[in-house]
């Protein structure tokens, strides 16, 4: 079972549901494996505990 993990900043509800369904949707058509057997988890995290460049 492919498992698709991804880590951002806070998404709304419609962001979260296209990002898995077009993860979902590219990567069963690249892997030649029906999509019903991805898993997709998004792990947000506020804004403010992004650093980048100091």
């Amino acid at each position: 079972m492919p498992y698709i993990t991804i880590e951002s900043g806070v998404l709304s509800n419609t962001q979260k549901e296209e990002l898995i369904k077009q993860l979902t949707e590219i990567s069963s058509e690249i892997m030649k494996i029906p999509q019903e057997f991805f898993v997709t988890t998004i792990k947000e995290m506020p804004d403010k505990n992004f650093g980048i460049g100091g």
